[in-house]
C-alpha cells in the first residue's frame, strides 16, 4: 500500500504539472485570438474548450477607510475587535494576567498529514 500510495502521488504531481502547462497554452491561445481577460469558446475534434472570466471587486481597506473618514461617513467603517495574541503572551509572562483568567478562551485545533517517501539503503 505504501509503494502504491507513493507512486500514485508521484504520478498525480506529474499529471498536475502537465495539466497546468496545457492550461497555460489554452490561455495563450485565447489571449491571441480574442484578447486577455475575455471569455471565449472553440470547438475542435469533438471537444469544446471554454475560457470563463471571473471578476471580483473589493475595496482597498486603507484608501477606503481614509476616504470615508474624510467624508465623515464613519458609520460605514467596521470596528473589528479581536484578541492580540502577542500582547496576551507578554501579559502572561509579565504576570499581569494569569492563565486561569482566560480559562475557556483558548481554542486548540490540529490537522494531520500523510507523507510517504522511499528509503534508499546506504
Amino acid at each position: 500500500m505504501l509503494a502504491t500510495y507513493y507512486e500514485l502521488n508521484k504520478r498525480k504531481k506529474e499529471i498536475e504539472a502537465e495539466m497546468n502547462a496545457l492550461k497555460d497554452s489554452f490561455h495563450e491561445f485565447f489571449d491571441a485570438q480574442i484578447g486577455k481577460e475575455d471569455k471565449g469558446e472553440v470547438i475542435l475534434n469533438g471537444f469544446k474548450l471554454q475560457r470563463q472570466i471571473r471578476r471580483s471587486e473589493k475595496y482597498d481597506e486603507i484608501a477606503t477607510v481614509q476616504r470615508l473618514e474624510e467624508l465623515q461617513m464613519n458609520d460605514l467603517i467596521q470596528t473589528v475587535k479581536k484578541p492580540d495574541g502577542v500582547k496576551i503572551k507578554s501579559a502572561l509572562n509579565l504576570g499581569f494576567l494569569q492563565e486561569k483568567d482566560l480559562e475557556g478562551c483558548m481554542i486548540t485545533t490540529s490537522s494531520s498529514a500523510i507523507t510517504v517517501k522511499p528509503i534508499t539503503p546506504r
